[in-house]
């Protein structure tokens, strides 16, 4: 779904966390019958699970098979091990139901230390239309052609590992424009035709947070917009300025409380969310949301992970508290994959994907759970 994985969600909300240490895998046995609840979640909807199991296979085995999955610091596994570790979980899943133990028995469980923060994304649905019509007059811009991102590690040695983005105008390679420049200056309008249109700014703002999102034509049809690209500027947690300014109180942060500032004060709409420069272009489909092997996610399955720490494919066992209306948090397992990756997900975050719809938006915009998170690889892969 995007290179951000939609997950600017901590950022978004709370920000700037101080570094914390390198996180790592310990191998660790799970207790107090997490595996058992893991696999009885899994089984009790095991279709959309073994579909899920299946696309991270599919995208796995593309991989070098001999090739390391994980960098310096992590498990000597390869993509080899990763791909027999799907097929095995694929292989035991139809009888997780009724003999839980095997995920304990069957697979190593290596914990991720330290404790990860969970937060989540969705899949964002508002009204539009893809042709120019006075209701829907904000554009949602695709990626511009003359927006080009350069691997600078093939300039010099000290640059590997570094990209720059800019755009390319009369020969000239200038920096890109930011939100203000798009949002308020007008500065693609004429030259880059939208790919649709909506109501709301503040809608195309959280689209770009999440980054994906399902537009609802007039005629009730329904499109995927889909991540195409970014503008390569800073991302500037608007949460946290709306803290700084003491606009929010800190505990009082959320989606949904930004949401409620910037309708309560619509002359403050333009200033606030130009305080972030970033900006994300998008394309339509009629399939989605794709994380970042390309594929189509799962809700309550798919998670954005670092994959420089835990990479595509990985199967984690996760529990947490997910937060429920009036405050309270529901104790919960599952069986996750990693299928997305975000800007904003660094060392052990993780970012769940809670699928669309108001559920899923009200979890997304609560989620801030510590959580216990298992790396699991079958056991005669483990090294």
């Amino acid at each position: 779904m995007r290179l951000l994985a939609a997950a600017f969600v901590l950022a978004l909300l709370c920000a700037c966390a101080a570094p914390g240490k390198a996180p790592s895998l310990v191998e660790a046995r799970p207790g107090s019958g997490l595996a058992a609840r893991v696999a009885n979640a899994a089984a009790a909807d095991p279709v959309p699970m073994a579909q899920a199991l299946r696309r991270s296979l599919d995208y796995v085995r593309t991989k070098p098979q001999g090739a390391q999955a994980f960098g310096p610091g992590g498990p000597e596994c390869t993509w080899a091990g990763l791909a027999a570790s799907l097929e095995h979980m694929l292989e035991v899943l139809p009888r997780l139901g009724g003999d839980p133990g095997l995920l304990e028995r069957e697979f190593v469980w290596r914990e991720v230390r330290p404790e990860p923060l969970m937060t989540g994304y969705y899949e964002p649905e508002f009204e539009g239309t893809l042709e120019p019509d006075p209701r829907f007059p904000v554009p949602i811009y695709g990626l511009p052609a003359n927006l080009q991102t350069v691997d600078l590690g093939a300039f010099h040695p000290r640059w590997k590992g570094q990209s720059l983005t800019c755009r390319v105008e009369g020969g000239k390679v200038l920096p890109p424009f930011t939100r203000e420049e798009i949002d308020s200056r007008g500065a693609l309008a004429g030259a880059q035709p939208p790919v649709a249109w909506t109501r709301d700014i503040v809608d195309v703002y959280f689209l770009q947070v999440q980054g994906s999102g399902r537009l609802r034509l007039p005629d009730g049809s329904v499109r995927h917009i889909l991540y195409a690209g970014k503008n390569g500027h800073e991302y500037v947690s608007l949460g946290k300025v709306m803290i700084d300014r003491g606009l929010v109180p800190k505990e009082e942060m959320s989606m949904q409380r930004i949401r409620q500032y910037l309708r309560e004060h619509p002359d403050e709409v333009t200033d606030l969310l130009n305080t972030n420069p970033s900006y994300v272009f998008f394309r339509i489909a009629d399939d989605g949301p794709l994380g970042a092997m390309g594929r189509a996610l799962t809700p309550m399955v798919s998670v954005a992970t670092d994959s420089a720490f835990l990479p595509l494919g990985s199967i984690l066992a996760v529990e947490a508290g997910l937060p429920q209306p009036g405050g309270t948090a529901e104790p919960t397992a599952f069986l996750g994959l990693a299928q997305d990756r975000g800007g904003a997900i660094k060392g052990s975050r993780l970012d769940l994907f809670c699928g669309a719809g108001e559920g899923a938006e009200f979890l997304a915009g609560h989620l801030q759970a510590t959580s216990r998170v298992f790396f699991l690889l079958k056991k005669q892969d483990a090294p």
